[in-house]
């Protein structure tokens, strides 16, 4: 597909400031920038990347001021892109390629190489986050790495290790009202043995110091297997609690280890899934950290993002982008299936997992009736929790949208307003087959839908943006930037009213972007 960009010609535009042409006039209250982060380079001499998430990390600019819009981009300058510029070929393995020794050096340097274990990647392609007052261009490793959001330079490379016991964190984390992080990732916990952390990093510090170097560990969750941890992109959290979903797709740590240094591996190999291991739901509560030891099972899923969790009655709800049963979703984003005909695409699509998004009700006291019933009082769903004689709390969810190979994903909520909270709006990127082709809104709660779409066109993950003079959770509006492959100005940022997705504005400009994947409005 067109919006899969790889070529060698992207890099000539890698740094780029143009002035975007405006249709209609952007709403007054938007003085600020939209900051996308995405693959941008997708071979390197004449090595390609394999995955979709292996090319180079690119990130993007939209700045809005006086009713005027430019558009920026630059290549961040992690030590991956920085080492394959210079050698002209993948010196560090990515999430579906892998890096083989210089050719160019003797068998014997060859050799040893192979024996120097694990070399992460800092490809930070995925998202961009405050922490205090700076900002970073993250992935799912252990490294995240300072930018400049104004120029786009490239500051600095943060190794979190440093701080905490992690072994890598999502890069979506939780970021409350004063500026406090909140994120997840595996860790080497109690015994010996797998588990997850969830880390805290405060907000501004008043004597200016870093607020990473005060990082903490605030709860542990324990992991279901010892050595193979599940594969974590995201988590809830709500006033009081954390809410973790461990799915049956998970890493094989000894194969990690082991297989990768010997034999040369990359991350999509160290992936398994096993649909009789089921998913496990963890609770814990924030104030003081403190894990809550009830077992909620549900059948197997994969779960990349969650839309919102909060607490009602004795109840947590949980909202999620889920996909049935245990495959791997990433084992369908190869490059060679995305960049096949239409038709091919669809056929993939058919094999893979089905997307719908799901509501779960957790309930806090569980123990509260007899074996077998529905432990679930609340009005509004349909999502149950029976008590089972193993002493596992079983869920069914309620589905709140589902249509067939068409996936509501990338959520967006009215963050500053709902998260944590009770809410009714969700807005999401539509996949169809895979591919992003609209943009839509969801009531969760009487789950009527509204979408824009255009012939050609292909928007990425929505941003809501709260009007200040607003009341309601809807008012505002949705940012997403659009890329039309076949028209004169090929790329716009699209401005939309979040109450019913009808066009606001948009800003063109008359350079192709490649897909992005998460970003931010920074007022």
């Amino acid at each position: 597909m067109a919006i899969v960009m790889a070529s060698q010609s992207l890099v000539q535009w890698a740094c780029c400031l143009v002035n975007a042409a405006i249709g209609c006039r952007i709403p007054s209250f938007i003085k600020g920038s939209l900051l996308r982060l995405g693959p941008g380079l997708f071979e390197v001499g004449a090595e390609p990347f394999y995955h979709l998430f292996d090319g180079q990390a690119l990130m993007h600019k939209f700045d809005f001021s006086n009713g005027q819009v430019t558009y920026f981009r630059k290549f961040v300058k992690t030590d991956a892109y920085v080492r394959a510029m210079t050698e002209k070929r993948v010196v560090i393995t990515e999430f579906g390629t892998c890096a083989y020794p210089d050719p160019c050096k003797n068998i014997f340097s060859r050799f040893f190489s192979y024996f120097k274990g694990v070399e992460v990647t800092d490809n930070c392609l995925v998202n961009v986050y405050p922490i205090g007052e700076d900002f970073y261009a993250v992935t799912e490793t252990n490294y995240i790495t300072k930018v400049n959001v104004e120029t786009l330079e490239t500051l600095k490379k943060v190794d979190l290790c440093d701080y905490v016991n992690i072994n890598g964190v999502t890069a979506h984390p939780h970021i409350e009202k004063d500026g406090t992080v909140y994120n997840i990732g595996n860790c080497m916990g109690k015994g010996a043995s797998l588990a997850y952390n969830i880390v805290r990093i405060p907000p501004k510090q008043k004597d200016k110091s870093d607020p990473i170097e005060k990082s903490k560990v605030v709860v542990q969750f324990p992991s279901a297997e010892r050595f193979k941890p599940s594969y974590v992109h995201s988590f809830g959290m709500t006033e009081n609690y954390f809410v973790f979903v461990e799915t049956p797709i998970k890493i094989d740590l000894l194969k990690f280890l082991s297989a990768w240094s010997i034999r040369g591996s990359n991350y999509m190999d160290c992936f398994e899934s096993d649909e009789e291991k089921g998913t496990w739901i963890h609770i814990a509560r924030k104030h003081p950290g403190e894990y809550i030891d009830y077992k909620f099972r549900t059948a197997a899923m994969g779960l990349f993002h969650h839309i919102n969790c909060y607490e009602d009655s004795g109840f947590i709800v949980v909202d999620l982008c889920a996909w049935k049963g245990f495959e791997f979703v990433y084992n369908y984003l190869w490059l060679a299936n995305l960049r096949a005909n239409w038709e091919e695409v669809k056929r993939n699509a058919m094999i893979a997992p089905q997307p719908e998004v799901r509501r779960y009700v957790l309930p806090l006291d569980p123990y509260r009736e007899e074996q077998g019933k529905n432990l679930v009082s609340l009005p509004y769903t349909t999502a149950t929790a029976t008590m089972r004689t193993d002493g596992t709390i079983w869920l069914e969810p309620e589905v709140l949208f589902s249509g067939p190979r068409q996936a509501f994903e990338f959520p967006q909520i009215n963050y500053k307003m709902n998260n944590g909270k009770n809410y009714t709006y969700a807005y999401a990127l539509g996949l169809n087959h895979f591919i992003p082709d609209r943009i839509c809104k969801l009531n969760v709660k009487t789950k009527e839908t509204w979408v824009w779409q255009e012939p050609d066109s292909y928007p990425s993950e929505p941003l809501f943006v709260q009007n200040p003079d607003g009341v309601d959770e809807d008012d505002g509006i949705i940012m997403t930037i659009v890329v039309s492959p076949g028209a004169q100005r090929p790329t716009f940022c699209l401005i939309l009213n979040a109450k019913d997705l009808s066009e606001v504005a948009r800003a063109e400009v008359d350079i192709i972007s490649p897909v992005t994947f998460h970003g931010m409005y920074k007022p």
